[in-house]
Order: structure tokens, then sequence, then C-alpha cells
């Protein structure tokens, strides 16, 4: 009867840790949805005239592409360009997912134990010539645009000199460059939530906390897509 009730016991244990195991999963999914469709800054239309942002994505990650120089403010001033592009693209992740993870191919479990677990931020910035890959558009008013652009300015780590501390590793391309960045990132912060941040900042509605691409992309206008 004694083995019974101990193999009884495990059982109960059992089932209670796969209970919490789904529990957590299926609680993060259900916190997404609502907070992709509750917004903040509910009264903000986009404007007839102003300065056009973009936000890209592959699916997964979201990036802000903001022109390299608007409204009297000059990006390659603060992060050098080679390439006199026209255009800019910043995202944020999670150091050893962003740093490790050049292709798919690349992710193993350790990676994404350290965007879950969470870890130091890096920005990852590149020049591009145009914008065109965009998957979504948004138009800002010259104050809105000021305070998206010191908004993403004071997301960068600054070095000694009062610069942005660039990071030691070669980047995925020709135009690109990671550099330290402020905080951590983890499966709260996102990449995407990071976006969603900037554009509240800036006053834009946007998702409550959208940790995936798409419930931070679907309230902005589509980007028509040349064939």
């Amino acid at each position: 009867m004694a083995r019974r009730r101990r193999k009884g016991k495990s059982r109960k244990w059992v089932g209670r840790l796969l209970t919490i195991l789904l529990a957590v999963p299926a609680a993060y999914l259900v916190a997404a949805l609502i907070g992709s469709l509750a917004p903040v800054n509910t009264a903000w239309k986009e404007p007839a005239d102003g300065t056009t942002i973009y936000l890209a994505d592959n699916g997964i990650h979201t990036d802000i592409i903001m022109p390299v120089d608007a409204d009297g403010l000059d990006w390659s001033s603060v992060v050098p360009d080679k390439r006199q592009a026209r255009w800019i693209a910043f995202g944020a992740g999670e150091q050893h997912v962003y740093l490790d993870t050049p292709a798919w191919s690349d992710i193993t479990l350790a990676t994404i134990w350290s965007a879950i677990r969470g870890g130091p931020r890096v920005l990852h910035v590149e020049f591009v010539g145009t914008p065109t890959y965009a998957a979504r558009a948004i138009r800002l008013r010259p104050e809105e645009y000021r305070r998206l652009w010191t908004s993403v300015r004071a997301e960068f780590a600054l070095n000694q000199r009062g610069a942005p501390e660039r990071l030691a590793h070669p980047g995925y391309g020709c135009c690109d460059a990671f550099y330290q960045g402020v905080g951590k990132a983890s499966a709260v912060r996102t990449c995407n939530t990071w976006v969603a941040d900037r554009l509240r900042l800036a006053g834009v509605k946007v998702s409550v906390w959208p940790p995936f691409a798409e419930g931070l992309l679907w309230r902005y206008r589509r980007v028509p897509q040349s064939t």
C-alpha cells in the first residue's frame, strides 16, 4: 500500500508540473493578444503631411527605418556612414541572439534560452538605400519625429567620449554595425516591444505590449510592394 501511495503522489506532482509548464506559455500568449489589441495614445491620427518613417519585419523581428537627415536631425553625426545613404534602420535585441545568429540556421537552444531569460540589449544599425522593402509606413508631425529621434538616440550606451559604444562585431553585411544598448532584452522586453515603446514616446497610437511583430504592425499603413 505504501508503494502505491508513493506512486500516486509522484503522478500528482508530475501532473502539477506539466500543468505549470503548459500554463506559462498559455498565459504569455493570452497577455500578448490582449497587449496587441489594447492601444495607447488613442487620440493620435496620422497627419496628411510630415516625415514618413517605416517599419520593416522578417516575420519575427521589427526595425524602425528613419531618414538619415530630416527635420534638422542628422543621424550621420551620431553613427558614422561611409555610404552616404539616405535611410537608416534601427533594431534592438538580446546580445547573444543578435550577435550569434546571422542566419536562422544558427539558432540553438542556448540562444533561445537567452532570448527568454534575457540579457544585455544591443542595437543593430544599418544604412539602406531605400525603405521600399518595409512592411508599413507612418507619417509623423515634426514634434513627433523629434520625440522619436530623441528616444532612439537615448537607447545607445555611451563610451567615455560620449559617443555610442560600437561593438567589436563585423555585422551582417557591408553597411551595418552593432552598438551597446541600454538595459536588457528578454521575452517580456522583445525587439517588437522596443519599437512599440519608441512609437509610444513619440506620441503615436500603438499597441500596449506587442511581443510579436504581428501585434505591432497591424495598426499602420501597408507599403505598396513593387512586383
